[in-house]
């Protein structure tokens, strides 16, 4: 019986103040223009806002992007870094910008429908009036299932048992400690692979140590990404290396491997046709952005995009 496991978010922590260095420059050298009493209120309560405006680098048509809005804006994009955080949370307000103002050439008002906000309701009444995405006919669907037999199939299964030897993501020594002693564990099960069960409920920090470690059936989606790119790799068996994920190290044991079946025609077709339906919409989105990008340009993307690169000499 397959066992499903909840993927668990962690947020991103990032320092205060989301500001570039460019733009945390430019804001100190203006305090410092306008005097030592700003800074020193500033140095005596660092959570003050630094003084001055914020400087803005990007500008759509006549509309200014502030770094001040870029950063109001980062919270609701996750990335593997606040440089990216960043660079996605102006694309956002760029393509924002370029919605409202070809709605106010279009003489567009914005009517929200079930809870959405004015700008969803513009991003929605814009693409439904200016936006023609073709829809794929039965030739072009079969086309594909012809082109991606090997594609179009059930989910592949594998049934997996593990000992989860846990540290946190930050905690270095932990997690070195717990690499070391997923090798440990590896090298003695090599000996004797009949003790898996026992080291699981005296070592694992997961539940499943109540079951000998096994998490049963599993399919993509079931755990975290970076669990599966790897279990999913591996042959029937007791993995030669410990599996790092978020959560710590793993002991990983397959215990079997189940291929998906080839889906059939009548199982394949809307499945399809719904995926080169997103295409077709995807492909026509992209295409009307970049008109809209021709039509109010967008000026200093490169300082965003140029951000978080550094050079060596």
């Amino acid at each position: 019986m397959s066992q499903t496991r909840t993927a668990r978010e962690i947020p991103i922590v990032m320092d205060a103040g989301a500001l570039s260095d460019a733009a945390r420059q430019h804001a100190q050298a203006h305090a410092h223009g306008h005097g030592h009493d700003h800074a020193g209120h500033h140095a005596e309560d660092p959570s003050a806002p630094l003084p001055g405006p914020a400087p803005v680098w990007l500008r759509v048509g006549d509309v200014e992007i502030s770094e001040a809005d870029i950063a109001r804006e980062m919270p609701m994009h996750r990335a593997d870094s606040p440089h990216h955080a960043r660079e996605d949370a102006a694309r956002t307000l760029v393509v924002r910008a370029l919605v409202r103002l070809e709605c106010a050439r279009l003489g567009i008002e914005a009517e929200p429908e079930d809870g959405e906000t004015e700008d969803e309701a513009l991003v929605r009444q814009l693409i439904d009036r200016e936006v023609d995405s073709p829809t794929p006919d039965e030739d072009a669907v079969r086309r594909f299932c012809e082109a991606n037999r090997e594609r179009l199939h059930h989910p592949d299964r594998i049934g997996i048992s593990h000992i989860l030897l846990a540290a946190a993501p930050s905690d270095v020594r932990a997690r070195g400690q717990a690499r070391d002693r997923a090798e440990s564990l590896i090298a003695a099960l090599k000996d004797d692979p009949g003790r898996f069960e026992a080291f699981a409920a005296e070592h694992s920090a997961c539940p499943s140590r109540e079951q000998g470690g096994s998490l049963g059936w599993i399919e993509r989606g079931d755990t975290v990404p970076e669990f599966e790119r790897q279990v999913f790799m591996l042959r029937e068996g007791l993995a030669g290396l410990g599996v790092e994920t978020r959560y710590g190290y793993h002991v990983v044991r397959v215990d079997g491997i189940s291929r998906g079946a080839p889906l059939s025609w009548p199982e394949a077709a809307p499945r399809v046709a719904a995926y080169l339906e997103t295409q077709a919409r995807q492909n026509a989105l992209q295409g009307y952005l970049e008109h809209l990008r021709e039509r109010h340009p967008v000026e200093g993307w490169d300082h965003i995009a140029n951000a978080g690169i550094v050079t060596v000499d």
